[in-house]
């Protein structure tokens, strides 16, 4: 699933290859601490030069629903307004999946806490975690992220790890077994960042090129067949790719020009090329250009414009897009009332934006109050919610938000 910063930070999405060594390089941005994390010199995905990826420090907020301990309070009780975890350490990143959660703070340490049924927490079990819980076994992780009931983590050395549910080889290990810890994926390397869908997984590479493997029945893998693998497997005609993005059983992808391509299942518009037809290889998004961070939710997709400007499509039965109706909306359509945003992100179905003025604003689905302003109200139409600190990421799950504020 996605995030405010789909992954990734308050910067424009420079990706950096997890090199030989990783060190700490503390300054700031404007009034807002950052962490470089630096890396080997690399071309930063076809940009042509070389940039470390800043990652705000923060802690973590979350909002909604907690049956399973996906608020990371310690408790089970859900909430309607965004409050701390438990422990609260310095983070650089959070990701959510369907009902649970991961983190990495400022060693590489990755976090994890919520449903832990198909092991999607990696502790070597299948019990829920309601409090902030270390992964164990994992080197120094660069990046994270979530898909329905798997996780994963790019290593300093661009590899990648994987765990939870395996059944349609969404882990990428060559197999069809669950995994309660860690695994490698097998043959990848040179990784920048890691989305996951309900049952697939994506990488970024160094040089812009894709590589997916699980589940490709409605074309996830965007190979331009509808064929599985357990196994990492090149996505098709797609290069220079600077962002990536996971919905349920759709891609979206951002080049280094500014354009967006999705993939996948279609039925709602999430692929935003004026049909609702699935798509086994990308296609374009609309016109967007200009465009430098995507985001995804279970059938609808965000993309965040230099300006600032926000911009949606896709399912909107329960406010998703954030128009004003409960309208599908099959091309890219710009989101009013909001303003400029930093990051943006996705639940199932929910939208959440961080703003330059570092405000949290949200629209979509808030029956367990995820959007976080103290109602169970759905909106169809962008609100701002309260949370403590400035916000600098946010994902969403199933029924719950997550959010690093600095």
């Amino acid at each position: 699933m996605n995030a405010v910063m789909s992954g990734h930070d308050g910067h424009e999405p420079r990706p950096c290859v997890g090199g030989i060594s990783r060190r700490t390089l503390v300054g700031l941005a404007g009034s807002v601490p950052v962490l470089l994390l630096a890396s080997a010199p690399a071309r930063a995905a076809g940009r042509g030069h070389t940039s470390p990826r800043a990652t705000s420090v923060g802690t973590a907020r979350t909002s909604g629903a907690n049956v399973n301990g996906q608020l990371g309070t310690g408790g089970s009780s859900g909430r309607l307004t965004f409050g701390s975890v438990t422990p609260s350490p310095p983070l650089v990143e959070v990701a959510g999946g369907r009902e649970h959660a991961l983190a990495l703070d400022t060693s590489g340490r990755v976090l994890a806490w919520g449903d832990n049924a198909k092991g999607e927490v990696g502790v070597g079990t299948r019990v829920d975690r309601s409090t902030l819980t270390l992964v164990p076994g994992l080197p120094v992780a660069v990046t994270v992220a979530c898909g329905h009931y798997h996780s994963a983590a790019v290593l300093a050395d661009g590899t990648v790890r994987t765990w939870g549910l395996n059944v349609n080889g969404q882990l990428g290990d060559g197999s069809k077994t669950n995994r309660l810890s860690p695994v490698a994926v097998g043959g990848l390397s040179k990784v920048v960042i890691v989305k996951a869908g309900r049952d697939m997984t994506l990488a970024l590479l160094t040089d812009g090129s894709l590589r997916a493997w699980g589940l490709g029945s409605e074309g996830q893998l965007g190979t331009g067949g509808l064929a599985s693998s357990l196994v990492p497997v090149k996505v098709a005609g797609l290069t220079k790719v600077v962002d990536i993005a996971g919905g349920r059983d759709h891609f979206v992808a951002l080049r280094s020009d500014g354009t967006v391509w999705a993939w996948g299942r279609n039925k709602s518009g999430s692929l935003g090329d004026g049909t609702k037809v699935n798509r086994s290889g990308p296609v374009r998004c609309g016109n967007l250009t200009g465009a430098v961070q995507v985001a995804a939710g279970a059938d609808h997709s965000l993309a965040r414009l230099a300006d600032g400007s926000v911009w949606a499509w896709g399912e909107s039965g329960r406010g998703q897009t954030g128009t004003g109706t409960k309208l599908d909306r099959t091309a890219p359509v710009r989101v009013a009332g909001v303003p400029a945003a930093s990051a943006i992100g996705c639940g199932r179905d929910h939208t959440l934006v961080c703003t330059r003025a570092g405000e949290l604003w949200g629209w979509g689905m808030n029956d367990f109050g995820q959007l976080g302003d103290g109602s169970t109200t759905t909106h169809l139409s962008p609100v701002r919610m309260a949370v403590t600190g400035a916000p600098v990421m946010a994902y969403g799950g199933r029924n719950y938000s997550v959010v690093l504020a600095t």
